[in-house]
């Protein structure tokens, strides 16, 4: 694992952050006429490619050649990444033609003053590719967050194990010599956690150097 090339690829998820009433019935309606309370679910993380493709319906509006570049889990208060899931996700996405980039939110709820449930659009700023910094087909985007979080804890598990409650932290990007984005799974932080890759087209887990 090499955990300067997860640090060099960091700052391509920061590309940037910005942000009748009716009358009453004459009568009562029956037992059998009253409707059952909506039942509301529990706020909770979602995979990747959930909250990606929300944010990838706005984002064509802007740019018909748009491309994704990164893709990063962020936190929730009271809300723990676990299991491949996070609360918030951030993508940034990249336009060859207007040579810009531009930065996504998905919250499962509000966050911040910013931050607001479902997809935040972000702001955009100058973009013209380099090897760092390179995007990638949505088509190659097969292997969502929990599918790739299971492959990595193939490796990872013993260590996770011995360090429960390790902050995870997710991302998706372009790497050196592979074929597709890879996820980057880091329990902990880059000096003294763990760190694991999965392609995040072919699920294998995959060496970085």
């Amino acid at each position: 694992m090499n955990k300067r090339t997860f640090i060099s690829l960091l700052p391509l998820a920061a590309a940037v952050l910005t942000t009748a009433c009716s009358s009453a019935p004459s009568t009562a309606p029956s037992a059998k006429e009253v409707a059952p309370k909506e039942q509301i679910a529990p706020l909770a993380p979602v995979t990747a490619q959930g909250a990606f493709f929300e944010m990838y319906k706005p984002i064509r509006n802007w740019a018909p050649d748009v491309y994704p570049l990164s893709l990063a889990s962020g936190e929730v208060p009271g809300m723990k990444n676990e299991d491949g899931k996070a609360a918030l996700w951030t993508a940034v996405f990249v336009s060859p033609s207007r040579r810009e980039a531009r930065t996504l939110f998905y919250s499962v709820t509000n966050s911040g003053t910013n931050i607001h449930k479902g997809v935040t659009m972000g702001g955009s700023q100058g973009w013209s590719g380099t090897p760092k910094s390179k995007p990638f087909q949505v088509g190659e985007f097969v292997t969502n967050s929990d599918a790739a979080y299971k492959t990595a804890m193939e490796k990872a598990g013993p260590w996770v194990q011995k360090h429960p409650n390790t902050k995870l932290s997710m991302f998706l990007a372009s790497a050196p010599r592979q074929q597709g984005p890879v996820w980057f799974f880091l329990w902990g932080d880059t000096k003294t956690g763990y760190l694991a890759h999965v392609n995040a087209t072919t699920g294998n887990n995959v060496s970085i150097k």
